[in-house]
């Protein structure tokens, strides 16, 4: 499926910009492998004050799931 690129006018983009030389998603790759966001829920949201506190929790998590994995045939 190919992308059409759109003709109107932005008008956050001066006309001083120039992308005619640019490439498309040549940086895209790159900032994929940086990014891996994940969207909580509200309600989950709101037991974690931040995300240091998720990824403790989730680590605790995880070595619980992998302790009992490991007693359990």
């Amino acid at each position: 499926m190919s992308q059409t690129t759109s003709n109107q006018h932005d008008p956050d983009m001066l006309d001083e910009y120039d992308f005619s030389d640019g490439v498309r998603g040549k940086y895209a790759e790159r900032y994929h492998a940086g990014t891996n966001l994940i969207r909580l829920d509200d309600d989950v949201a709101e037991m974690f004050p931040n995300a240091k506190s998720v990824n403790d929790a989730l680590r605790a998590l995880g070595k619980i799931i992998a302790e009992h994995q490991q007693k359990t045939p």
